[in-house]
């Protein structure tokens, strides 16, 4: 081949830097023109913009502590933030944190002796990182790690000083797998771990006090190692609230909630993401109960024209926004009614200290759009406000509260309140006036989407998603109040309205169902799309065996839609067994007539088994359907059937796990440890899939 001489040279890099130009200009552009990109970019672009140099990073800005953070729905990061602080106000730290998929970590084996780094890592689904730790997971996961010294040396972190807490849920087999394996990596690999390894536990509803409990003792480690002196912890602002007279609500650059900056401007567009919604029609919503004192929503969203796409057994995020009562009640207690509209600016008083939206802003739209002011309520959160209490007396007991956790089980937790509530409970309706406004942005979880499990076929419809839902609504003996969840009555007020409802208005909640300055025209919901790992099995002629109460039957729904689809394509569709549970035949049996429909076009190869929890004398539930039909279930598994459950993970899934384990010893005539190791090896392979909560 001929060498290239100069000419041919320029005229490549001018080819190469046109394409580079045309397949970015969606992402790096908007980079540099979007002044809310470094919140809400997609995550490529994001990348795109900015150093991934930790050690660089940390140089700049004179930090000697950074606090890394893996997390799916928030709570790993506010553990992040809370440490940062802490660090901070208590030791002296100069602190910041990272999330995990902003930088590399090529350098580590160069990380500073004298510095620390926190690792506080939620572990996701069947031992999976979160979304945002899976390259971190990857690097250090491979086989053959390679640093940026490319050293031989068998301990290439030997300078690396780091703690360490995991956030798990005890009900999944592979419970806080990312703690354990992140920490077996460090420590081979030459790490110093300060302090032990902390596990927090969702699924036995510890999780709070498990961190707690944790971070004392790791706080004294880390004193002693590092030659830190504990001062007198007093609040200092990571932002500054600045009030902006000569703007208001009406001026177009301020935020009122859009998701971002195109939203704000009418010029919303792809791509669709966990950083950018699409505002989705729904098209048709209906009631599910025949129940008068619950309701239970099947909602169909339309996604043509999005680039979204799904596959059955996929998840879909819906982007809620609290309750205007939940808004108003927060605004009345803090002595904000009357500055609800009064636009601010918020600036991070530290070179690392992100603003977490888009500003300029109000008060009303950062309580309505941003915050989760509806969580339950954080014992340390309580301690910290304790110093901003209207009066002595409810200081006193505040730091009582927040110093016990007995007391805060009895006082806070037992009666289902909120912040707001809470404070107006212990202040007997005074005002808390004193508290500064960046306490809430830095101490409450930043609101979260929430995901629900597809009930539909993208193979029968590709550009309608079916979301399945109970409207949440817990009453607890003894508690003041009714814990109404945000998004499922966020839902039912969109249900309403599209029913003809003149003004939709659940329990009285009054959500901003026509989305931000009213631009979500007709009847629109904010989502994404989450892929998910539960799947049919790609040979339609294997045997399923389904099992799903209440609205875990959600994802079945697809799969028998799917099914019942191919078979009426004249597919060899397999043995399809749905355990289906709710409380009784004639009030909740969801989607009773479409299991009828569906049975017939699969010509005898579709069986629903249904379990009525008070239809009689005695509660039945599913895992009694399943040991009742043993025999069958143990000769479809033998045949390769794949095995599924969806639905509560504390006690349900788990009974269920150990109801087949119990099949598998009476049908086979093994031990109880052997029939253990076979569904443990069934989840291993992919036979047994889970999509649980707690």
């Amino acid at each position: 081949m001929a060498a290239l001489d100069t000419l041919d040279i320029v005229v490549l890099l001018v080819l190469l830097l046109g394409t580079v130009a045309y397949f970015t200009k969606g992402t790096y552009w908007a980079v540099k023109k979007d002044p809310y990109s470094a919140v809400l970019a997609n995550g490529a672009a994001l990348k795109a913009g900015k150093s991934r140099n930790i050690l660089e990073k940390m140089q700049e800005s004179g930090k000697n502590c950074v606090v890394f953070y893996g997390s799916q729905t928030g709570t790993a990061e506010d553990y992040a933030s809370r440490l940062a602080k802490e660090g901070s106000q208590r030791f002296g730290l100069k602190t910041m944190t990272a999330d995990l998929e902003e930088y590399d970590y090529e350098n580590m084996d160069q990380f500073p002796e004298d510095h620390i780094a926190f690792f506080i890592l939620a572990t996701y689904g069947e031992g999976e990182p979160t979304d945002n730790a899976v390259e971190f997971y990857e690097f250090f996961k491979g086989d053959d790690i390679s640093f940026s010294e490319k050293t031989s040396d068998d301990a290439p972190l030997s300078s690396l000083k780091y703690v360490a807490f995991g956030l798990g849920n005890n009900t999944y087999e592979h419970y806080n797998s990312m703690v354990r394996d992140v920490d077996k990596i460090f420590t081979k690999l030459g790490g110093t771990r300060i302090g032990t390894a902390g596990e927090g536990d969702d699924g036995a509803g510890t999780m709070e006090e498990d961190f707690l409990a944790w971070k004392e003792p790791m706080w004294a480690d880390l004193a002693q190692s590092m030659g830190l002196e504990e001062r007198e912890a007093v609040y200092e602002p990571v932002f500054e609230i600045t009030e902006k007279p000569e703007l208001s609500i009406e001026d177009t650059t301020v935020y009122l909630g859009e998701p971002n900056k195109n939203h704000l401007e009418g010029l919303s567009k792809g791509p669709y993401n966990a950083h950018n919604p699409f505002i989705a029609p729904i098209v048709e919503s209906y009631e599910l109960f025949n129940d008068k004192t619950r309701n239970c929503l099947h909602l169909e969203v339309d996604i043509s024209g999005s680039n979204l796409s799904y596959t059955t057994g996929d998840h879909i995020a819906v982007w809620p926004n609290n309750s205007g009562m939940e808004v108003d009640r927060f605004l009345k207690v803090i002595g904000f009614t009357d500055k609800k509209d009064t636009v601010i600016g918020v600036k991070g008083l530290d070179a690392t200290a992100k603003v977490p939206f888009p500003v300029p802003t109000t008060y009303e739209t950062i309580l309505r759009y941003q915050l989760e002011i509806g969580a339950p309520v954080s014992r340390q959160f309580v301690a910290t406000l304790a110093q901003f209490s209207p009066s002595e007396n409810i200081k006193e007991e505040l730091a009582k509260i927040g110093g016990d956790k007995d007391v805060f089980a009895e006082q806070v937790t037992k009666k289902n309140l909120n912040i707001a509530q809470f404070l107006n409970h212990i202040g007997k309706g005074a005002v808390w006036d004193k508290i500064p406004f960046s306490l809430w942005i830095e101490g409450l979880n930043k609101i979260q989407p929430r995901y629900y499990s597809i009930s539909s076929s993208s193979l029968v419809q590709k550009n309608k998603i079916s979301i399945t839902a109970i409207v949440e609504s817990v009453e607890t003996a003894g508690a003041p109040h009714v814990v109404k969840g945000v998004t499922t009555n966020y839902l039912f007020a969109l249900m309403l309205k599209q029913a003809g409802v003149a003004n939709p208005d659940p329990n009285g909640l009054n959500y901003a169902i026509t989305g931000p300055r009213n631009k979500y025209d007709g009847i629109h919901v904010p989502v994404h799309v989450r892929h998910a790992n539960f799947k049919l099995p790609s040979d339609p002629s294997k045997p399923i065996i389904m099992v799903g109460p209440g609205t875990g039957v959600a994802p079945f729904r697809g799969f028998v839609q799917e099914r019942a689809h191919q078979a009426a394509n004249g597919e060899n569709i397999g043995k399809t067994v749905l355990f289906f549970g709710c409380r009784n035949s004639e009030q909740d049996f969801i989607y009773k007539k479409q299991w009828e429909q569906w049975s017939k076009e699969m010509n005898g190869q579709f069986e629903l088994i249904t379990a009525f929890s008070r239809d009689g004398p005695k509660k039945v539930y599913v895992q009694h359907r399943l040991k009742e039909r043993g025999a069958e279930i143990d000769a479809l598994l033998q045949q390769r059937a794949y095995f599924y459950v969806c639905g509560d993970a504390a006690n349900m899934a788990r009974e269920v796990n150990d109801t087949l384990a119990q099949i598998i010893v009476e049908q086979r005539g093994v031990d109880k440890k052997k029939a253990d190791d076979i569904v443990k090896g069934m989840r291993a392979s992919g036979q047994y899939q889970e999509d649980v909560w707690s």
